[in-house]
């Protein structure tokens, strides 16, 4: 798969506007000089997310972005269709034209790559994301979300496994 900076970049502007959730709007601006994105990025990438119902806008004095849902019904996977990035890691996207208009001998393979990926971006949630930067971080280490179970693992139930926080 290929995560362009698109996707990397509205995730890291959703976070952004969490963490300062209940503070009123925040504008592009702001956003821009804390995380050293483009100002214009930002507002092509704040128009999709708008139009997803991700983030609520107001204009005016005191206006920007807020988060249209709850950090916890937001997952990484809604944040990157919505900035129309795919998740695709096959050589066709999916067309299976990748070998002479024929399907290549890896497509499954790689099929199947994308929807554990998927999987687990659709299971990393914003609420996650925004508590492991607010953890004090021992010796400089990064936290890491663990990998959600792969589906023959879950229960008999057909839960999901709970992703640790």
């Amino acid at each position: 798969m290929r995560l362009t900076t698109k996707g990397r970049f509205a995730v890291t502007a959703m976070i952004d506007i969490a963490l300062r959730d209940g503070g009123g709007p925040v504008t592009l601006s702001d956003i821009s000089q804390r995380q050293k994105i483009s100002l214009s990025y930002l507002e092509q990438l704040f128009g999709r997310l708008r139009r997803q119902g991700l983030v609520n806008s107001t204009r005016g004095p005191g206006g920007g972005y807020r988060l249209a849902r709850q950090p916890a019904d937001v997952s990484v996977a809604d944040i990157i269709l919505a900035v129309d990035e795919p998740i695709d890691t096959t050589q066709c996207g999916g067309l299976e034209n990748c070998h002479d208009d024929h399907k290549c001998l890896t497509h499954d393979l790689w099929t199947k790559l994308n929807a554990h990926i998927f999987d687990y971006l659709k299971a990393v949630t914003l609420a996650q994301l925004v508590a492991q930067q607010r953890e004090p971080r021992a010796n400089g280490q990064v936290a890491v979300l663990e990998m959600p179970a792969p589906r023959a693992a879950r229960s008999a139930k057909g839960k999901e496994p709970a992703v640790p926080a």
